[in-house]
């Protein structure tokens, strides 16, 4: 019986985590060596050599970490020491506040650049402008006007996650058949019902593409500028580690981190499987 694909990809995924985790604990135990008596990874920070260890945890160190956060997630014991579960929880919270926001203010707008080409054309040039700007280059002004560190870091994951979905769902409205169109007009189906059930269906797959692309850069951005300002999230948790001289927790925040977006991805990825069509 041979194997599916599916089969086949996961295990050359296994063998390549497998061969990344050897390589990964070789290198470190070649590493280790005679130096200071001290902790490795403050020794690192001082540039000298520990004794009998390494500046870098090894996959067992880390493994080790994220066993420990994962055993009680949500604790609270100050302001500086929440479990990763209420870290990531305040960072998921900012980023679907965000990301919906710029959804509310995206697809419509799109919708009616897709459809009428002279405001296409007019708004191009501002679209080109604004686009290409660094999300954490609004993160100044935001703290200026808005005044509210949290609310500073939804306006930033709202200002980076609407250009893609605005230029997909231009794209996906403007480019439905005409046939379509032309058969919805014969029939003299309103503007309002045709945008409805006609061009919304078809444009879909690539409204939810440019979702699916807005949710990863989000949640890209909001690790940085939660380490910007600071208090909660993800992104203050690395932080936070790496002022506690901690790369192991560094290196587990990571993991933490590339898990979640992953899963987000995945949630719209199947979102996007549900609107796919065969013409």
């Amino acid at each position: 019986m041979t194997m599916s694909l599916n089969a086949k990809a996961l295990v050359l995924s296994l063998v390549l985590l497998l061969v990344f985790l050897l390589g990964w604990h070789l290198w470190v135990e070649a590493q280790k060596g005679p130096g200071v008596d001290m902790d490795p990874e403050y020794a690192a920070m001082l540039g000298i050599q520990a004794k009998g260890g390494s500046a870098m945890p090894g996959p067992l160190d880390v493994g080790k970490s994220i066993w420990e956060h994962l055993a009680d997630p949500f604790y609270d014991k100050g302001p500086n020491d929440k479990g990763i579960g209420i870290q990531l929880a305040y960072s998921i919270a900012r980023v679907l506040m965000g990301f919906t926001l710029a959804a509310i203010v995206a697809i419509p707008l799109g919708f009616f650049i897709g459809m009428s080409p002279i405001f296409s054309k007019a708004m191009d040039p501002f679209v080109q402008i604004l686009k290409p700007v660094s999300p954490l280059a609004w993160m100044p002004l935001a703290l200026y006007t808005i005044k509210d560190s949290n609310l500073s870091s939804i306006f930033v994951i709202f200002i980076c996650s609407i250009w893609p979905m605005l230029i997909n769902t231009a794209f996906g409205v403007s480019s439905v058949r005409r046939e379509w169109i032309n058969v919805a007009r014969t029939l003299e189906v309103t503007n309002s019902r045709m945008a409805w059930r006609v061009i919304l269906p078809a444009a879909a797959p690539t409204i939810l593409t440019g979702m699916r692309i807005s949710i990863g850069i989000a949640w890209l951005v909001i690790v940085a500028a939660e380490m910007l300002v600071g208090g909660t999230g993800i992104g203050y948790f690395v932080w936070n580690e790496w002022n506690n001289l901690s790369i192991t927790g560094v290196i587990s925040a990571i993991f933490f981190i590339g898990v979640v977006g992953m899963l987000l991805d995945m949630l719209l990825s199947q979102a996007a499987r549900m609107v796919e069509y065969a013409e």
